[in-house]
């Protein structure tokens, strides 16, 4: 393994755990930094809708084992929250090519002008898929299942980017961008850990985070074809050389 260190910041769950033995299997120093934590609010989804929307691996984890979605078509955004679905019992009549808010509302098009669609998600979901459905025609509900919030303590991957000691950053969605930025500058060093990542290789899992980070002037190097965090990892680490 080099000395190229490379930030990760999924959750601390087995979500990163898988991520460090990826990383660790390209060659690399992964420097976890968990910038989310997951906080279920109890809520099921209703079990009247004529499609249900699971839009995450974790909102698939969360449903009851006795939640019954009826004759619902069950809608997975990608195929993580699809296989998440079937190991609690569930399986999925639909999963978009494109694993996005924008992929699921072109799945949909065409077959939900008046239905009603329940969208089961976390508290910082994309309005881009309430939008499209409406645009659709469909009447949505949507239940919060989890809220994410940044873990006490996090962001010791900023002062590494501020010293300018990493090599590389992960960005997994966009709320993974906002509390980088949001745990640098509790530190004080948000100008500094910025210009830490743009002299390192920063890769996003798909266009959403890109665009969040631009947003906030922080240059993107990598978008991977498929929206995995293994193949985030590996087009980082081609970038990066190793």
């Amino acid at each position: 393994m080099t000395d190229t260190r490379v930030a990760v910041f999924r959750p601390d769950d087995d979500r990163l755990d898988a991520a460090l033995t990826v990383l660790e299997s390209l060659g690399v120093e992964p420097v976890a930094d968990p910038m989310l934590s997951v906080e279920p609010t109890g809520a099921v989804p209703r079990a009247d809708a004529d499609v249900v929307v699971l839009t995450s691996k974790t909102g698939a984890e969360l449903l009851p084992a006795d939640w019954d979605p009826g004759d619902a078509t069950l809608c997975a955004i990608g195929e993580p929250t699809a296989r998440a679905l079937s190991d609690a019992g569930f399986e999925a009549d639909l999963v978009p090519e494109t694993y996005s808010s924008t992929g699921l509302v072109e799945a949909l098009s065409g077959r939900v002008d008046g239905a009603r669609v329940e969208v089961a998600r976390s508290d910082h979901g994309s309005p881009v898929l309430l939008a499209g459905l409406d645009d659709a025609g469909a009447y949505h509900h949507e239940t919060v299942l989890y809220r994410l919030v940044r873990p006490p303590g996090s962001g010791d991957s900023t002062e590494l980017a501020a010293a300018g000691e990493l090599d590389a950053a992960l960005f997994t969605s966009s709320l993974t961008v906002e509390h980088f930025l949001a745990a640098a500058a509790e530190r004080g060093i948000e100008a500094e850990a910025a210009a830490g990542l743009e002299a390192a290789v920063v890769g996003t899992i798909g266009e959403p985070t890109r665009e969040t980070a631009e947003g906030h002037g922080i240059s993107v190097d990598v978008v991977p074809n498929e929206a995995t965090f293994e193949a985030l990892a590996r087009a980082v680490v081609k970038r990066l050389g190793v």
